[in-house]
């Protein structure tokens, strides 16, 4: 006993310390990237206003709980764009890859259950495991398409999409499959020290994907194939692989993103969440990141998913329509445009400043 004593002290000192330098970390990036600053005040700033507007119906708990639990599903396919958009791409079958997930683990898991529900529950990782699976072989193939073949990101994304698409109509016939793990619904309803453990489960996601861009060699190689493509290549780095490995990674999230779609709705179909393609390209700009591609950051997305979510759940407190919302969605993304090219015009101006101290022979 005293000599786990004797460790406690070090052990705890250590914690202490990772814990300093990694919210000492946190602040530093968010005084270095001024789009991290920018969104946190929108953040705090449409919490404020509407807390102040509607305090009864907007500061309600299970208010609180419904913006986080209904984040997680827009978020994880916005950090997915965002892989995509930082290599100068874009994906825009990443709502139909998250489809084709939920709709391949209802059918699998449904057809189980009807001879064996015992055997489905039992089975449920790896029937999830498929449904990854689907969604990994798409990403694969629009990395294929694009990194390999050489099609423009937005056709190529567009091509999957359709195709997705038109499979799972077919195989669907078009109506809305029920019978998804009952678990997966039990999960979204699960706390942990009163935060939705699905908005937890999107926090992880996003710290991986945070780990990924900024400590592998992946996450710079495909920073600097957004940033200069041609200095990319003379520098050694394989565009098609790290394409390959974006879209991979990408599809990945798209399918984790149809759990979650199972978690919070035990349905699939075909035509769930068609608007959320361009919302999720909505809120990775307004995130921060460039929509040339070289830069982004993972925390700008969070939050700006977190914003645009809170203005949502704002604007029915105070009883306006999904119009007007998709009004304020416009108006925020070309706000923060208008910023950064007013931002990018100043800093040019002050560069091209004669020199007041030339130099004389």
């Amino acid at each position: 006993m005293a000599l786990d004593q004797k460790n406690a002290g070090p052990t705890l000192g250590r914690l202490n310390a990772q814990l300093d330098q990694g919210l000492g970390s946190f602040l530093a990036t968010i005084r270095r990237e001024k789009g991290i600053t920018r969104m946190l005040i929108l953040l705090l700033l449409s919490f404020a206003i509407f807390a102040l507007l509607k305090p009864a119906i907007f500061l309600n708990p299970l208010n609180l709980e419904n913006i986080a639990i209904a984040s997680p599903e827009i978020g994880i396919l916005a950090v997915a764009m965002m892989l995509a958009m930082v290599t100068g791409g874009i994906d825009l079958s990443i709502v139909a890859i998250a489809n084709f997930a939920a709709i391949t683990i209802t059918t699998v898991y449904s057809g189980i259950a009807a001879g064996n529900p015992a055997q489905a529950a039992a089975m449920m990782p790896l029937i999830l495991v498929l449904g990854l699976a689907t969604a990994v072989l798409a990403g694969l193939f629009n990395g294929f398409l694009i990194g390999v073949v050489g099609i423009t990101p937005i056709l190529a994304t567009l091509g999957t999409m359709q195709i997705l698409n038109g499979i799972a109509v077919v195989w669907t016939n078009g109506q809305t499959l029920y019978g998804a793990p009952e678990a997966l619904t039990s999960f979204a309803t699960t706390t942990v020290a009163g935060i939705p453990a699905l908005f937890l489960f999107f926090l992880l996601i996003a710290a991986a994907i945070a780990v990924l861009m900024n400590r592998t060699p992946l996450g710079l190689k495909l920073q600097l194939q957004g940033a200069n493509p041609l200095a990319a290549k003379y520098s050694g780095i394989g565009s098609r692989r790290v394409l390959m490995g974006t879209y991979l990674v990408s599809g990945l999230l798209g399918g984790l993103a149809g759990i979650v779609f199972l978690a919070r709705n035990p349905t699939a179909s075909a035509d769930y969440g068609s608007s959320y393609v361009l919302l999720v390209i909505v809120i990775a700009v307004l995130g921060g990141t460039n929509p040339s591609g070289g830069f982004a950051t993972v925390a700008g997305v969070v939050m700006a998913t977190l914003t645009l979510q809170i203005v949502s759940s704002g604007f029915n407190a105070i009883r306006l329509s999904s119009y007007e919302y998709s009004i304020a969605q416009g108006l925020i993304l070309i706000a923060v445009m208008v910023f950064d090219q007013i931002h990018f015009r100043r800093r040019k101006a002050r560069k091209d400043l004669p020199d007041t101290n030339p130099v004389l022979p």
